[in-house]
């Protein structure tokens, strides 16, 4: 049987993924912890594992702490992963919604402000940037003044929207 593993690889492998949430769970004292399994599907002699990163999303929905925690992991990866514009951007949008620290907040800000920065304005960049705009921009503006590519017209309509 030909197995399709759509899971990303180190640290973003299935059992990376839930020995982490696991962790968070304990260290973060998440009362009813979530059984993760990734969705599978079988056809003949083919199966698919589908992300299990898409179980933690409807998790990030509902306040589960170490769903958060894994999501601002999620967003602050540059590890190119099967699915990963669509789990990026559907994570950022979650984490809109979610009850954020203070330092995972600042996590987000530094990360999304640094692709701005950098003029890495990758497709999820549009969840990104609705996100730092909830969570608001904190002290970073100077910075992005200061650094900010003004001749990428992408970076500039963010910028704009930012605004």
């Amino acid at each position: 049987m030909e197995i399709r593993d759509y899971n990303g690889g180190g640290q973003w492998t299935r059992d990376a993924i839930i020995e982490r949430y696991q962790r968070y769970c304990r260290d973060l004292g998440v009362r009813e912890p979530a059984e993760l399994q990734p969705r599978e599907h079988t056809e003949r002699d083919n199966k698919w594992v589908y992300p299990v990163m898409d179980e933690i999303i409807p998790l990030i929905d509902r306040g589960d702490a170490a769903a958060v925690a894994l999501g601002v992991e999620l967003v602050e990866e540059d590890q190119l992963m099967p699915f990963g514009r669509t789990l990026k951007a559907n994570t950022a949008r979650a984490l809109r919604r979610a009850n954020l620290t203070p330092e995972q907040l600042e996590r987000l800000r530094r990360r999304i402000v640094g692709l701005l920065i950098t003029g890495a304005i990758r497709r999820e960049f549009r969840q990104y940037a609705r996100l730092l705009r909830h969570i608001g921009i904190g002290d970073w503006w100077p910075e992005i003044e200061r650094r900010v590519d003004r001749s990428n017209p992408y970076v500039m309509r963010y910028l704009a929207y930012l605004r």
